[in-house]
């Protein structure tokens, strides 16, 4: 048995990258082509028309940069809110991400007190019918809620430790009694259960959501959790660039995955990409996705 993080590390290394590809379908952004307007004027009636087009865009997404990527994470709201045929969408793409042999990390901040995080776990960890490989959860009730998620090895949860929202101030930066923030007691919580669930590339099975727009507390988290593997979120459109998220890997470039969603899926409406026009959207996630995975690289040597 082969634990999830060490999986997840030896594709890095195969790919030699650390990005991961966030499908994050934003119905406003996608090509006329593949979605014409007039069926977002009515969400409800045209759900499935409109989950077959996002099936589509996933799919050329996936194709365009599978060889640039060792994981993709789809955010599961964009999918839920278009009922069960987006639900069917969002199986059918982890399915085809599997097919080209990415780890799958599903965004749904899943969670609850412990019989029903069982279920989460039975739900989307414990399945051999999912194609999923890891998902993200909420820490905040404790080990009882994150347990459950650690019971299959071969699989991974990223918990929420430090977010990359303007407003994670307002309760991740409170001070506790003994001098410690909220989340640098979160993250000595996930370090020490995570200690028992560590592969043999010196990680945790339980990683964590670490943001890339506060790259002062990156450097002292990384410093704090050196068994603990992050995914990084806020890069590209919510302001973190390459030199923001150096701190997050260890001295070896190890350690972390960089998250891109719209900056990669919807490259194709930025000035630099604009020359591939909408039709060649994959054509411009692909130059999109090379251009961060160089970036990255190059400011960890």
């Amino acid at each position: 048995m082969k634990y999830f993080i060490d999986q997840l590390q030896q594709k890095i290394e195969e790919k030699d990258s650390r990005i991961c590809v966030g499908l994050d379908p934003h119905l406003n952004l996608l090509p006329e082509k593949v979605l014409a307007a007039e069926l977002l004027e009515d969400l409800e009636a045209n759900q499935k028309e409109i989950a077959a087009a996002v099936l589509t865009f996933n799919k050329n997404i996936i194709d365009a940069v599978a060889d640039m990527t060792a994981v993709v994470k789809p955010q599961m709201a964009f999918y839920e809110k278009l009922g069960i045929p987006g639900m069917e969408t969002l199986w059918q793409t982890m399915a085809y991400a599997k097919t080209k042999d990415l780890i799958v990390l599903l965004d749904g901040k899943r969670n609850d007190i412990g019989s029903t995080a069982g279920a989460y776990a039975e739900a989307y960890l414990e399945n051999k019918k999912t194609e999923i490989d890891s998902i993200t959860i909420n820490p905040y009730l404790g080990s009882d809620g994150i347990l459950p998620f650690l019971r299959n090895k071969e699989r991974g949860a990223f918990a929420l430790l430090r977010t990359s929202n303007p407003s994670a101030v307002e309760l991740q930066d409170l001070k506790l009694a003994d001098g410690r923030t909220v989340y640098q007691a979160v993250g000595d919580f996930l370090r020490d259960l995570g200690s028992d669930y560590l592969g043999e590339c010196g990680y945790s099975n339980l990683a964590a959501v670490v943001g890339a727009t506060y790259p002062k507390e990156l450097k002292e988290i990384r410093a704090q959790l050196d068994s603990v593997f992050f995914l990084i979120p806020g890069f590209g459109a919510q302001g973190g660039g390459a030199s923001d998220i150096k701190a997050g890997f260890d001295s070896y470039g190890r350690g972390a995955v960089v998250n891109s969603s719209r900056g990669i899926n919807f490259a194709y409406r930025k000035e630099e990409y604009a020359h591939f026009g909408a039709d060649n959207y994959a054509k411009a996630a692909r130059a999109a996705a090379e251009k961060m995975k160089k970036e990255i690289n190059e400011v960890l040597r």
